[in-house]
C-alpha cells in the first residue's frame, strides 16, 4: 500500500466513486478503501484527511457497517457524508432516527454557520442540494455546532472538533455547491495542495503495465466507444507489437461504427483487427427478450470469440479492457457493500478456462478523465468526445427481440438524431443521447391511410459522470424537427416519444 493524501472509506454508497472524482478534479490524489479496513492499517498509510461515504444501511441495523472510534480520535480532518455523518453521530451519542418523511432528490438547505465547510457562504443563505436518506440526525452529539438545516431535517450539517458532516451528497452534480465544499475541506481545513493531474496517469500506468505483462502478448478488446479506443491507442504506444487489439463486430454497433473506428485507429498506427461475428451474436439473441439474459449472452459470446482469437496469438497471456469506475460500482462492490444495479459483461472477471490476466489501466478513472487522456494521445475530437455507448450495444436499446430488421430501424433513427444534434450544435451540451425501439406498436395515419407501426423513444441526458443524470430540456422546435425527420425517413416508425426521467430513479439506458 502507498501513502495517499486523502482516503475515502466506502460504506456502500452508489456515489462513492463520485467523491473520488470530485477530490481528483481539485488536484488532490485519493484512494478508496472499505470501511472495514483495520484502523492501524488505515492510519499507517499516513493520510492527511478522511472522507466517509454514504450508504444504504441504518446505523441501528444489526449488520450495519461500523467504524472504530479510534479513527475519529486520530485528530485527522474527517468529512462525513450522509451515512458517514449519521455514523459519527451514533458513535458520539447523538441521536439518529428514521425520518418522518424520507428525502430522495432535490432539496433546499439553509446555511447556519459560515465557516468550516461553509466558509465563504452567508448565514441564512439557501442552496439546492441532493438528498438520499431515510434516517436523519435528530440530535447532534454533545458539543457539536449545527451548520445547516432544511425544512425536513433539523441537522443537515454539523461540526464537532475535526469532524465535518453533511446529510446531503456534495459529490453529485445536482448539489451545485459541492465542489466548493470539497475545496474548503481539502485546502482550508486539511491544508492540502492541488498537485495531482490526470495526465500523470499515463506515465504511471505505462510503467505498471510493462511490469505486469513483461514479454507476454496482450489482446485488447475494442468496442468502438471512447474508452476502448483510448485504451487501444495507449497500449499500442506502450507495448508496440506485444499488443493485439481486436474489434468484434457483434452486429450491435452503431451505423458503420466498425469501419469508422478501424480507419481512425489505423491512421494513428494501431494495428486493429476487425472480426465479424455478427451472425453468431444475433443468432444467440434471437429467442430472448430479457435484458439480463441479453447481457449474459453477449458477454459469454464476447469471451468465446476472444478465446478463439487467443489461440491464434502466440504467448497471449492478458486481455486489456477499457473498464471504468462507473462500470465497476454499478456491477459489483469492489471496495464496499454497494448494491448491484445491473450486470456489465466487461467487469467481474473472466472464466478460468480463458487463462488470461486482466489489464485495465482505466479501471479507477471516469469517462471525462479518459477523454482528457484521449486528447493528450492525439485521438480526434469526434471520437474522444463521442457519447457513451453500452457494452452490449444496441441490444439494450431494442426492448424485446433483437432482429436485423429492428436493428436497421434503430440505426436509421439514431443517425438522424445524432445528425440533428450536431446540426443544431447541441451534441456537446448533452452527456448521452440515443434512440430506443419499444416493443409496442401504435395506430397512426400516413397519406390518408391507417398505419400500425413501432414507437421510438428519444433519450438525452445531461450529466457530469453518468452516475446521476437529468433529462435534457430540448426546445419544442428542436424536438419537432427530430421527430418529423424520423417519422418521415424511417420506415416502420409512426410515433416518437421523449423520455423525461432522471437518474435516479431511472437508469440512463432502458435495459
Amino acid at each position: 500500500m502507498t501513502d495517499s493524501p486523502v482516503i475515502i472509506l466506502d460504506f456502500g454508497s452508489q456515489f462513492t466513486q463520485l467523491i473520488a472524482r470530485s477530490v481528483r478534479e481539485l488536484g488532490v490524489y485519493c484512494e478508496i478503501e472499505p470501511y472495514s479496513i483495520r484502523p492501524e492499517k488505515l492510519l499507517g498509510r499516513n493520510p492527511r484527511a478522511l472522507i466517509l461515504s454514504g450508504g444504504p444501511a441504518s446505523v441501528y441495523a444489526g449488520n450495519s457497517p461500523q467504524l472504530k472510534s479510534t479513527v475519529f480520535d486520530s485528530g485527522l480532518p474527517v468529512m462525513g457524508i450522509c451515512y458517514g455523518m449519521q455514523l459519527l453521530s451514533h458513535i458520539k451519542k447523538g441521536r439518529v432516527a428514521s425520518a418522518n418523511s424520507r428525502e430522495y432528490g432535490h432539496s433546499e438547505m439553509e446555511i447556519l454557520k459560515n465557516d468550516g465547510l461553509f466558509d465563504g457562504f452567508s448565514v441564512g443563505e439557501k442552496q439546492p442540494v441532493w438528498m438520499s436518506h431515510g434516517d436523519s440526525v435528530v440530535d447532534a452529539p454533545e458539543g457539536a455546532v449545527i451548520t445547516a438545516r432544511s425544512t425536513r431535517c433539523p441537522v443537515v450539517g454539523y461540526q464537532l472538533g475535526t469532524f465535518y458532516g453533511v446529510q446531503f451528497h456534495p459529490e453529485v452534480a445536482h448539489t451545485q455547491i459541492g465542489s466548493r465544499l470539497f475545496s474548503n475541506f481539502l485546502f482550508k481545513i486539511a491544508g492540502l495542495k492541488p498537485n495531482w493531474k490526470v495526465e500523470d496517469v499515463l506515465e504511471t500506468k505505462a510503467r505498471e503495465i510493462r511490469a505486469q505483462v513483461r514479454e507476454c502478448n496482450v489482446i485488447g478488446g475494442v468496442s468502438g466507444g471512447v474508452d476502448s479506443s483510448v485504451l487501444a491507442l495507449f497500449l499500442s504506444r506502450v507495448l508496440g507489437k506485444q499488443f493485439h487489439p481486436i474489434l468484434v463486430d457483434n452486429g450491435l454497433l452503431r451505423h458503420e461504427e466498425a469501419k469508422q473506428v478501424k480507419a481512425e485507429l489505423t491512421a494513428q498506427g494501431v494495428n486493429l483487427k476487425v472480426v465479424d461475428a455478427s451472425k453468431l451474436f444475433l443468432g444467440r439473441l434471437a429467442k430472448t427478450t430479457n435484458p439480463e439474459t441479453k447481457r449474459k449472452i453477449i458477454g459469454k459470446t464476447f469471451i468465446e470469440v476472444f478465446e478463439k482469437e487467443c489461440r491464434r496469438i502466440k504467448n497471449a497471456k492478458f486481455l486489456a479492457q477499457g473498464t471504468l469506475y462507473p462500470d465497476v460500482i454499478e456491477s459489483v462492490s469492489v471496495k464496499g457493500p454497494s448494491h448491484t444495479i445491473k450486470t456489465h459483461h466487461n467487469v467481474g472477471g473472466l472464466p478460468k478456462r480463458l487463462k488470461l490476466g486482466l489489464v485495465e489501466p482505466f479501471r479507477e478513472l471516469f469517462k471525462d478523465e479518459v477523454r482528457v487522456l484521449g486528447r493528450q494521445l492525439g485521438l480526434s475530437q469526434e471520437l474522444s468526445q463521442r457519447h457513451p455507448f453500452p457494452g452490449p450495444g444496441l441490444a439494450v436499446r431494442i426492448l424485446g427481440r433483437v432482429t436485423p430488421d429492428r436493428l436497421k430501424v434503430l440505426r436509421q433513427a439514431d443517425v438522424i438524431f445524432t445528425e440533428e444534434l450536431r446540426r443544431q450544435k447541441l451534441y456537446n451540451e448533452i452527456w448521452q443521447a440515443f434512440t430506443v425501439l419499444l416493443p409496442v406498436q401504435s395506430v397512426g395515419v400516413m397519406g390518408d391511410a391507417r398505419t400500425y407501426e413501432s414507437v421510438l423513444a428519444l433519450r438525452a441526458v445531461t450529466s457530469r459522470d453518468g452516475m446521476t443524470a437529468d433529462w435534457y430540456g430540448f426546445s419544442k422546435e428542436a424536438l419537432s424537427i427530430i421527430s418529423n425527420r424520423i417519422v418521415n425517413e424511417v420506415r416502420g416508425v409512426n410515433r416518437v416519444v421523449y423520455d423525461v426521467s432522471s437518474k435516479p430513479p431511472a437508469t440512463i439506458e432502458w435495459e
